[in-house]
């Protein structure tokens, strides 16, 4: 059944179900009135209980404006609700999460700030999702600094995340280490966070390129440009065009921004992940024209999809699990290394798929261990 179909015939992929079932009178007497004053006073009393009588401590919110859906761009609230569906039937389904999508019609980073913190009381962390760049920053800035639940922006965190995990074992299958030439050609959310979680895992030679050139501080840059031009210990200049001699590239923009030139101009063995969606920077076909050695994208029909559905089921259980209340670098390098060794990669096989249990096993020992 295609697409179309299957939405229409669901009519919504989610629905609310209750744990138990209200059969007598009694029952109802104890999950409803007078029976649950007992858990509310307990909770007005300590306000940390409220994980232990409610749904709080398993339950996400995934929040979007729609400004920034998927490959679609700015779709509107409506148009971005079958995506926020999906992530938390994948919650669900994958990781036992209990999750709910909240589409916003407002633009406004610091009203959609107030809007979450208003909402948060009945959640145990934040998911935000597809918000356009730099909005989503300000936002995932604040409300970190204001709320004491995690916030996961997946479009960073767990692109950043899995395509760390990719990278370890492309470097593990090439026979190449932590000292290689890496650019990475879009700056929006997914490039941003790529550059700074690779820096933190220690690669040290990153050059990031927006529509122009390389991002470099000889350029009149504010805000995150800046802090990824101070990424660029190469002092590159130019274009993605011109950059030669890289063992790594990174794509995280649009069909047609990597240049083949680039490509042919790489060391090897090399290592290329196009992480556009729905359609990828190179296809499979072009890949193999070029001769890439480790060839990854997001597309769940290519080999080695690198893709956040194998990422964000595990890592937001495990901030659940462990009570996390603000996300560190650590922990996300120490997810990646969870994602990664979960199988013994190959050249068409450098991350495990989404159905792989033992991902979120690895993902919790990891990040447990991390701090």
């Amino acid at each position: 059944m295609d697409s179309i179909s299957i939405h229409k015939k669901l009519r919504g992929k989610i629905f609310i179900g209750g744990k138990t079932n209200i059969n007598t009178i009694e029952d109802l007497s104890t999950l409803y009135t007078p029976g649950v004053a007992d858990p509310c006073k307990e909770i007005a009393r300590d306000k940390s209980l409220v994980y232990d009588y409610t749904m709080k401590g398993n339950t996400v919110m995934i929040v979007t404006d729609g400004s920034r859906v998927l490959g679609l761009g700015d779709i509107g609230p409506e148009a971005a609700l079958p995506v926020m569906e999906g992530k938390a039937l994948i919650m669900q389904q994958f990781a036992g999460l209990d999750a709910f999508p909240i589409c916003l019609n407002e633009k406004n980073p610091d009203k959609i700030v107030e809007i979450i913190k208003a909402l948060s009381p009945g959640f145990g962390a934040i998911n935000l999702e597809d918000i356009s760049t730099p909005k989503v920053f300000h936002i995932e800035k604040r409300l970190t600094e204001e709320l004491d639940i995690p916030i996961f922006h997946d479009d960073q965190h767990g692109t950043a995340m899995v395509t760390l995990a990719g990278l370890y074992n492309a470097l593990k299958v090439t026979g190449k280490n932590k000292n290689i030439k890496i650019g990475i050609v879009g700056a929006g959310s997914a490039g941003y966070a790529i550059a700074k979680l690779l820096f933190a895992a220690g690669f040290q030679n990153i050059v990031v390129f927006d529509s122009k050139s390389a991002i470099h501080k000889n350029r009149n840059l504010d805000g995150y440009k800046r802090e990824l031009s101070e990424l660029n210990s190469l002092d590159y200049e130019g274009t993605i065009s011109e950059f030669h001699g890289a063992d790594v590239i990174i794509s995280a923009a649009k069909p047609g921004a990597l240049p083949f030139e680039t490509i042919k101009a790489m060391k090897k063995p090399n290592i290329v992940f196009t992480l556009s969606n729905p359609i990828s920077e190179l296809s499979l076909e072009q890949a193999r024209e070029l001769d890439i050695d480790v060839f990854g994208t997001g597309r769940s029909d290519y080999p080695n999809q690198i893709n956040n559905s194998v990422c964000f089921p595990g890592f937001l259980k495990t901030l659940l699990d462990l009570r996390i209340t603000k996300i560190t670098d650590e922990m996300k390098i120490a997810a990646a290394k969870g994602i990664a060794e979960t199988i013994n990669p190959t050249k068409e096989k450098i991350i495990p798929d989404a159905f792989n249990k033992d991902v979120i096993q690895n993902i919790y020992k990891r990040v447990k261990s991390s701090f």
